[in-house]
């Protein structure tokens, strides 16, 4: 088994599960245990690593590679955690390598990245080529549902001149891809018991005609003017909790709206035109109230912070490293080029897997890309110091 492979197996054996919000504690939930032992393979390695607290149990860790004579630093980063693995058919924590692909939860989504970028630093680390850029080497939490740990790392002083987003592109280059805010919409009602539903006000029901508005209202964004790579925004109600019992109207509901966005929209404006949609569908709504949003991703446009300028000398330096010169395209899922590039700094994705085989039940990654991307990085910083 080659170093990547098993470096990649272990980080998919260590639990690093984002609750995604849910009131889910204990042994495999958060980053702590792929903190520490990331913190113990960057000490081996010999290099300064920082410890960055976000939240309790969740850490990112920064680790610096000085490279002689730099004129460039770049920002290598992966996150930590996971999604959840409900619904998994496999073993999550198990790697299981067959015909090639090397299965278990974060495989993909992007234990394979972090993987090939930390086995790209490490032989940076040890051959010291001249010309090189430096490299920070970032191991951010909390990428899977409200981005803590790169908005932290956007507020860090960390000296780089462009980020490369570990995510699985194919190894093909992303230079934008939409953003998102999300929020809850709650109706207020009046509890009693269910046998006399005549003396309660029913917020469930009260809550059906704005889900219908919100469908009307995702309709009209899918034909609204699209974005050239991105296509038009959209909405989508993705949950909805109300009341304690089925023998009690319930006196409240609440639904979960998540909108996507596209370069050039503000989140709070998109927000205000939703509350605009609905008071000219349904007047007034003094029974409902707009909770604020509890996660917002920014876009990430081609032409970030000046980004497009390094499209090229990646894209040669890919080419060089893999024989394949990749596609510059976007994505419709925000990664956390998204709160960096909004920090002023130029921002592309790029690493192995395919999106389409992230949180799946089975969820794997081609091995020959994940070894590939090592190649990539390496050249990548190689390449880029000046």
């Amino acid at each position: 088994m080659d170093a990547v492979t098993r470096l990649l197996s272990d980080l998919v054996a260590i639990p690093s599960v984002n609750p995604m919000g849910r009131p889910l504690s204990g042994p495999g939930f958060l980053e702590v245990g792929m903190s520490d032992y990331l913190e113990r393979w960057f000490r081996e390695l010999g290099v300064p690593c920082e410890r960055q607290t976000v939240a309790p149990g969740r850490d990112n860790l920064l680790a610096r590679y000085e490279a002689p004579d730099a004129r460039r630093t770049l920002l290598f980063d992966a996150h930590q955690d996971t999604v959840p693995t409900d619904g998994m058919t496999i073993p999550p924590f198990v790697p299981a390598i067959v015909s090639g692909r090397l299965h278990g939860r974060g495989s993909c989504d992007i234990k394979g990245g972090m993987a090939a970028m930390l086995v790209a630093f490490a032989r940076l680390v040890r051959e010291r080529p001249r010309g090189s850029a430096s490299v920070v080497m970032a191991c951010t939490v909390d990428e899977e549902f409200t981005h803590t740990g790169s908005t932290l790392l956007a507020a860090t002083p960390h000296g780089a001149d462009l980020a490369i987003i570990a995510e699985p592109t194919r190894l093909d280059l992303v230079n934008c891809h939409r953003g998102s805010v999300r929020w809850k919409i709650r109706a207020r009602g009046v509890a009693c018991h269910s046998s006399t539903p005549h003396l309660g006000v029913n917020a469930i029901y009260r809550m059906a005609p704005v889900i219908a508005a919100l469908a009307e209202h995702a309709e009209d964004l899918s034909k609204a003017v699209p974005h050239p790579v991105l296509g038009p925004p959209s909405l989508s109600v993705g949950r909805i909790e109300g009341g304690v019992s089925v023998n009690v109207v319930p006196d409240w509901c609440e639904i979960e709206v998540d909108r996507r966005l596209i370069p050039g929209e503000v989140a709070r404006e998109t927000i205000a035109r939703v509350e605009r949609f609905l008071r000219d569908r349904l007047g007034g709504f003094e029974d409902l109230e707009f909770l604020p949003p509890w996660g917002v991703m920014p876009a990430l446009a081609p032409d970030d912070m000046g980004s497009i300028d390094w499209v090229g000398d990646v894209g040669r330096a890919v080419a060089s490293a893999t024989g394949r010169t990749p596609r510059v395209t976007g994505v419709p899922y925000g990664t956390n080029a998204g709160p960096l590039s909004a920090s002023g700094l130029p921002c592309l994705v790029f690493g192995p897997g395919d999106i389409a085989q992230a949180h799946t039940k089975d969820e794997w990654v081609e091995l020959d890309q994940v070894r590939a991307a090592v190649d990539a990085y390496y050249q990548i910083a190689r390449d880029l110091g000046g």
